[in-house]
């Protein structure tokens, strides 16, 4: 059995273009391969200096994975920071990593070409961390969009060169890319993003949701007029969740008049509740359980450990740290 290893950022509240562009594909690789989901909080410390707020964070991802489905019988799931042994191959792997691969990393490469302040050590070297993650659990594959192959080409590189040196040791990880996973449109028409403030959040109380749903952007047309289904905000995000046969009959209507954008937006909104039903029920259910989710992680965490320190220890001898 293939072993599958993501991590996700605590990055606060999920929106639908998460949803579809990763979290759902984590709950359905569940059943396909031995799977390692972590939740990243060492990485989110590039960015988040508030020691409540990532607690808080990483516990509420935690709980949206839960309530979206993810098993923890089939998947090991856990912080990252409760296995140490990451960092510390990290630090062996920086010793054997060029400058120059990680200054052609596309994060180091943005940051530097927009002038960015604050530059870390930590960005710079952040690929380095991800390559750790995915090569200590002698990963198979790791599902990413188009912008993160980089990563786990990053990854293989560090692995090639460690096995040049010290012999045979770490596995070369294949990235896997979904490639049918459509970029999300955000309420404005640009990509849907926090930075951009134009998510639809699937677990926000139903008023709020109904407040972003209906702040979609459309043109004046009128109800009786024809409707574009390629770029009307409101269907297109209708289509990414319904059955075909509702999109296909909603279509119809659009292309020959007699809907307007308040029912469609309508639609749209009962359709997020109802598709999102459960897992909006359960979310509010596991926040009064804190304990289980809390166990849930640990347990985890004593799996991807006990994998983890294999690996560690080989490499340990290896580099003759023992």
């Amino acid at each position: 059995m293939k072993r599958i290893l993501s991590g996700m950022q605590p990055s606060g509240n999920p929106h639908l273009g998460n949803y579809l562009g990763a979290m759902r594909q984590h709950i359905e690789m569940q059943n396909q391969g031995d799977c390692y989901y972590f939740i990243a909080n060492y990485h989110a410390l590039t960015t988040l200096r508030n020691a409540d707020e990532l607690r808080a964070k990483t516990r509420e991802l935690a709980m949206d994975y839960l309530a979206l489905g993810l098993d923890p019988a089939r998947v090991a799931f856990f912080r990252q920071s409760d296995v140490p042994e990451v960092t510390e191959l990290a630090w062996i792997l920086n010793t054997v990593t060029p400058m120059g691969l990680l200054e052609r990393a596309h994060a180091w490469k943005d940051a530097k070409a927009k002038g960015k302040k604050g530059e870390t050590s930590g960005l710079f070297t952040y690929p380095v961390l991800m390559a750790a993650d995915i090569l200590i659990y002698q990963s198979d594959i790791v599902p990413v969009g188009q912008d993160q192959k980089q990563h786990v080409e990053i990854a293989r590189d560090i692995a090639t060169t460690f096995n040049n040196i010290y012999g045979e040791t770490f596995k070369l990880p294949e990235p896997m890319i979904k490639k049918e996973v459509a970029v999300v449109p955000g309420t404005d028409g640009q990509k849907m993003s926090k930075s951009y403030g134009n998510v639809i959040e699937i677990f926000a109380p139903a008023d709020a949701l109904k407040k972003q749903v209906f702040s979609i952007k459309t043109d004046s047309k009128g109800v009786s007029e024809c409707k574009d289904p390629k770029t009307c905000l409101p269907f297109v995000l209708y289509s990414l969740i319904a059955e075909e046969k509702e999109t296909r009959e909603l279509m119809e209507k659009l292309t020959e008049g007699g809907i307007g954008y308040a029912e469609l937006k309508t639609q749209l909104f009962e359709k997020l509740l109802k598709y999102f039903g459960l897992a909006r029920e359960k979310r509010l259910e596991l926040e009064e359980k804190p304990d289980f989710v809390e166990d849930v992680l640990q347990e985890g965490a004593k799996k991807a450990k006990k994998l983890a320190r294999v690996t560690l220890d080989e490499v340990r001898k290896k580099t003759g740290l023992v």
